[in-house]
């Protein structure tokens, strides 16, 4: 089993550039799509708090891939924070940039990435202590073009930009400078879902993974 540490997270990123965003219905729907993701190559696994039992899935999760970093996402306040930290989460995400809830992952050891989208707010969220930080919306300000012209003073920052992110323009957020995106609806098209194309599913995943990861990038 990998061990829990922003140091070990971060190692994973810059060698994936890749989470899954898992937001499902129904966790076992929820658990196939992981699954499909990790034979994909993917090994960071965020599940969002607002799916179906998402503290049972975690832990499902952590016991069927010990090798996986698996994430909770969509965490607003702290009694969900600690819900998600007894179910064994191995980072956290959250849409907004908390102090209190920065600081309670800290105190766990757990990576967290809240989100934030001006210079400022990033920069509090990294000063607070922020594992990474969440750039979001990102496609809604500029995409790319966005992140690349705040890289430059942010550049010791370790950014994540998600909100928009498709199989097209994951390279150029790369590129652009981010240490790793996260896909949710464009990794699992609601087509391959309702027919339960895993294969498919991983292969998309594949196919991603190498395209972003490629020397040039």
């Amino acid at each position: 089993m990998v061990e829990t540490s922003p140091h070990n997270w971060l190692q994973q990123l810059q060698r994936d550039r890749l989470i899954a965003v898992i937001r499902s219905p129904d966790w076992k729907l929820g658990l196939q799509m992981a699954r499909a993701a990790i034979a994909g190559g993917i090994h960071s696994i965020e599940v969002a708090w607002n799916s179906d039992r998402p503290a049972f899935l975690i832990g499902k999760l952590r016991q069927e891939f010990p090798s996986c970093f698996i994430g909770v996402g969509t965490i607003l306040e702290t009694q969900q924070l600690a819900e998600a930290i007894a179910a064994g989460v191995q980072f956290i995400f959250s849409p907004h940039g908390d102090r209190q809830l920065i600081e309670k992952a800290i105190i766990a050891q757990i990576p967290m990435v809240p989100g934030a989208l001006t210079p400022t707010e990033i920069i509090t969220a990294w000063q607070a202590g922020a594992t990474c930080v969440k750039v979001f919306p990102i496609q809604t300000v500029g995409g790319a073009n966005y992140l690349k012209a705040i890289q430059a003073p942010l550049a010791k920052i370790p950014l994540i930009p998600t909100g928009g992110v498709t199989l097209e323009n994951a390279g150029e957020l790369i590129q652009a400078g981010a240490i790793a995106v996260g896909l949710s609806s464009q990794l699992f098209p609601s087509s391959l879902i309702q027919t339960e194309d895993w294969e498919a599913i991983a292969r998309g995943a594949k196919r991603l993974k190498e395209k972003i990861t490629l020397p040039s990038n």
